[in-house]
């Protein structure tokens, strides 16, 4: 057994035991136990470790008859401990992880750090399961510090520190190192002093340090040699061999290496001389178990299984509530989902009702729009232009220049001339003569100024011509597009693109101007964003908003394209 990594056990005092219970009849008192088991530790101690069990099997047998978990659980300890130094890990693990059980159900928070700590050796450093045992040590500080041990603190700490640096974890065990180094003069012992110096050792070489490195690993040896810890002292040869060869003093680390093999032979053989002074306690473990096992079992009263009974009956009780609580919180959920989906349900149904209303909307004044156009064009103006050319012939046939006539014609001309405007704005001349590309062109260069300049690029012939219907569609977006940003961006430059791709038209509209949260356009009033969304959707297109504040403003439009 590695010298530093001993096992928790000391002298065991009468308070650790808690009331003994009487019946009518005899059962052991709590002398009689601590008795037992304070001379199974001394025993264990003294290296007669056939006695000790003996003792310790007796104090655990009146242990079982008095009822007392701390004292059943502080002779699995020295059961435990016995094999622990017989170098049986498997059977020393097994009574380990029996007293932990039992501790658990007192309120000895020092059995408790004693049996994780000595759980956490096995897992370590026998079974190399070093996740389960860090665990464990951490448990076995976390009793020591609610019992403000500071001496178990430091110890517990320099296992942890050892499991660490054992996985090359030297970071994660650097802070319990430290801790360890301000405080093992004052609350360590000398037993562990050479385990303290090779750890730094390991460290400095850890962190390229060799000649503090190499003067710790000298320190750890000398004191092992001077203690005649064995174990320590194959450890931290075996250390510093690694220290050296990793440093390329091959001589010296094979030197080393040899006196490692040499020392942990001379342990191996110490065990087992151990062993052979105990030869006939293998031959009974078995037996031994069962006993035990037989013991537990044969003094559980009726109140005890009533008591375990009643606890199942809560953990019945406990399983049906959790199932209750759980399937009300699943009905709330799906009510919740329900209704939110009913909502949602009817949202949607709403903004579709609202768009249909805004495109029926916008259809009809579009129709309105292109009907009052072509009827001012084509009477209106017609009619306008026919008076004006009857009364110049009827001036010209009498040589008439009275001045009624001639404000008369002017009146007319200017009527004319305000029928045509007001044509050509319901519906551009140039959109219905020379198509969409002409007359956006047009668009931007008419709302082009000195405050805002509109860029207009197409990668289309400017002699494409789509259907009559869907480029008046097409036109009343941008125009609305292009209205917005002189009206609310505050740009001072805007761009309009077109392209063709895949039978769908690609508008492209940015600015640089003052932008708004896009996640939130459809509260923002006055926009007009809702309308122009519903327009793209009423001729089966999308719409990509993308605005931050201060950082302008990026559309993006697929409109399917309608030929004519």
């Amino acid at each position: 057994m590695i010298q530093n990594r001993f096992v928790l056990l000391f002298f065991l005092s009468p308070f650790l035991f808690g009331n003994v219970l009487y019946s009518q009849n005899r059962v052991p008192s709590q002398k009689e136990i601590t008795e037992l088991t304070t001379e199974a530790t001394n025993l264990m101690k003294e290296g007669k470790f056939e006695k000790s069990l003996v003792k310790s099997r007796i104090a655990l047998k009146y242990a079982i008859i008095a009822k007392n978990d701390n004292a059943i659980a502080t002779c699995y300890n020295i059961i435990a401990a016995n094999f622990d130094e017989l170098t049986e890990p498997d059977k020393a693990f097994f009574y380990y992880q029996k007293g932990l059980i039992i501790a658990n159900r007192t309120t000895n928070n020092q059995l408790k750090n004693w049996l994780n700590n000595n759980l956490g050796n096995i897992y370590c450093f026998d079974r190399k399961q070093y996740t389960k045992g860090i665990s464990h040590y951490k448990k076995s500080l976390e009793y020591s510090t609610k019992n403000r041990d500071s001496a178990e603190i430091v110890f517990t700490k320099l296992n942890i520190t050892w499991a660490y640096f054992d996985i090359g974890r030297f970071n994660d065990g650097l802070p319990y190192l430290k801790f360890i180094n301000k405080y093992h003069d004052k609350f360590g012992n000398e037993s562990s002093n050479g385990v303290l110096n090779m750890l730094n050792g390991m460290y400095s070489s850890y962190n390229d340090e060799p000649q503090k490195a190499k003067s710790y690993f000298q320190k750890a040896i000398q004191l092992g040699i001077e203690q005649d810890f064995k174990s320590d002292l194959a450890f931290a040869y075996l250390e510093y061999s690694k220290f050296l060869l990793k440093n390329d003093d091959h001589k010296k680390a094979y030197k080393n290496l040899a006196l490692y093999n040499s020392t942990n032979a001379k342990v191996i053989d110490e065990d087992k001389r151990k062993k052979v002074n105990v030869a006939g306690i293998n031959l009974e473990l078995d037996e031994y178990k069962r006993e035990i096992d037989i013991i537990e079992t044969k003094y559980k009263t009726k109140q005890q299984i009533l008591l375990e009974q009643q606890s199942k009956n809560k953990q019945i009780s406990l399983i049906i509530i959790s199932l209750l609580i759980l399937i009300i919180i699943l009905f709330y959920f799906l009510f919740q989902n329900t209704r939110l989906k009913q909502k949602n349900k009817l949202k949607d149904i709403q903004s579709k009702i609202q768009e249909k209303i805004i495109n029926a909307s916008v259809n009809g004044q579009e129709m309105e729009r292109k009907k009052i156009a072509n009827f001012l064009h084509d009477n209106i103006s017609a009619l306008l232009s026919a008076a004006g050319l009857h009364l110049s012939v009827f001036s010209s046939k009498n040589q008439l220049e009275v001045e009624e006539i001639v404000k008369t014609k002017l009146i007319l001309r200017e009527a004319h001339d305000k029928v045509r405007d007001l044509s050509h704005e319901l519906l551009p001349s140039l959109l219905t003569r020379f198509g969409l590309f002409y007359a956006l062109n047009d668009l931007c260069e008419k709302n082009s100024n000195s405050r805002i300049n509109f860029e207009y690029s197409s990668t289309m012939i400017t002699t494409v011509r789509y259907n009559d219907d869907y480029e008046i569609k097409i036109y009343s977006i941008i125009m609305e597009l292009l209205n917005n940003i002189i009206k609310h961006s505050e740009a001072t430059n805007a761009f309009i693109g077109i392209e063709e791709k895949n039978k769908s038209l690609f508008i492209h509209v940015r600015d640089n101007g003052k932008g708004f949260d896009s996640a939130d356009y459809y509260t923002i009033e006055g926009f007009g964003l809702n309308q122009i969304k519903a327009r793209v959707n009423n001729i089966g297109g999308e719409i990509t908003i993308l605005s931050k504040i201060k950082s302008g403003t990026s559309i993006q439009i697929k409109a399917p394209i309608t030929y004519q």
